[in-house]
């Protein structure tokens, strides 16, 4: 008489806690930051017409359509302000014990409110307090950035934790530059390059470029290196996003394929469906 095969052994991965990360932002507050971001219905109607712009109708006129409201000029440090309280929030809402700093990079880098906190509120007054300077900076030096993530990492790793850098990098074509030895790595380095596209005046290539060597000289764990020359705040808010991954549970940069494109998801499926012979749309 036969019986029931045995039920196949059922696979189980031991539950485990992640350390709590501590993280420090360190803002560009060049010039550059106060560079206009385009906005989204600009962006979609394509901003490289030269056709001049209509004028507005008032109101009252014929149709009684209203008169257009200017658009407020969004800057590169006003997304930034933005993006840094999406993360903070989200971050917060995933593990209450992360813990936060911000400095800032002008000409070298400083501290904005020394300490880390998990306090929103606390994390809220620094972030308000960052504005960008009314000149350029002839360099950017990230040694002291470093001196001090190497210090906050001993701290963190003694209290079972770990430490992340994120730089926000504005200027598109001053290279940062560090004299930093080489030493055992105890933080992890995540950058966010924003850059004007290239030009006769600018490189932002030769300037990503050394900020893929600074991130490849000092991360402990995988760093991601995120940049855009579109100048679209939902595209700095997109990568913010991805930054909020945990670095112990990332996959390597390569390999990263979020965030997912919606419409070509969309036409990827209906071409899936059309070879199968079902019908991509029916008609009534």
């Amino acid at each position: 008489m036969a019986t029931d095969a045995p039920p196949a052994p059922r696979y189980s991965l031991p539950p485990g806690r992640l350390p709590a990360e501590d993280i420090l932002f360190c803002v560009d507050v060049d010039l550059e930051a106060r560079a206009e971001m385009k906005s989204a219905a600009a962006a979609s109607s394509g901003s490289t017409s030269t056709a001049s712009p209509q004028p507005t109708q008032p109101a009252g006129a014929v149709g009684g359509a209203p008169a257009a409201v200017p658009r407020t000029a969004v800057r590169r440090m006003d997304a930034i302000k933005q993006a840094l309280l999406l993360f903070v929030h989200s971050k917060l809402t995933m593990c209450p014990d992360h813990r936060f700093a911000f400095g800032s990079l002008g000409e070298t880098f400083s501290m904005v409110k020394k300490g880390f906190s998990s306090d929103a509120g606390s994390a809220m007054e620094a972030i308000h307090s960052l504005s960008a300077s009314e000149s350029r900076y002839p360099m950017a030096d990230l040694t002291q950035l470093f001196m001090t993530a190497n210090q906050e990492g001993k701290r963190a790793e003694s209290q079972g934790r770990i430490l992340r850098v994120v730089l926000i990098y504005c200027r598109s074509s001053t290279k940062p530059q560090h004299q930093w030895p080489v030493r055992p790595k105890n933080f992890t380095l995540d950058i966010i390059y924003l850059h004007d596209k290239p030009s006769a005046d600018n490189c932002p290539q030769m300037v990503y470029d050394a900020l893929v060597d600074a991130l490849d000289h000092v991360s402990q764990y995988e760093g991601y290196i995120l940049e855009t020359g579109q100048g679209l705040a939902r595209v700095l808010f997109r990568q913010m996003c991805i930054l909020l991954s945990h670095p112990l549970q990332r996959c390597i940069q390569d390999d990263l394929d979020i965030p997912k494109q919606v419409a070509k998801k969309t036409l990827g499926t209906e071409a899936a469906q059309n070879e199968d012979g079902t019908p991509v749309s029916s008609q009534q």
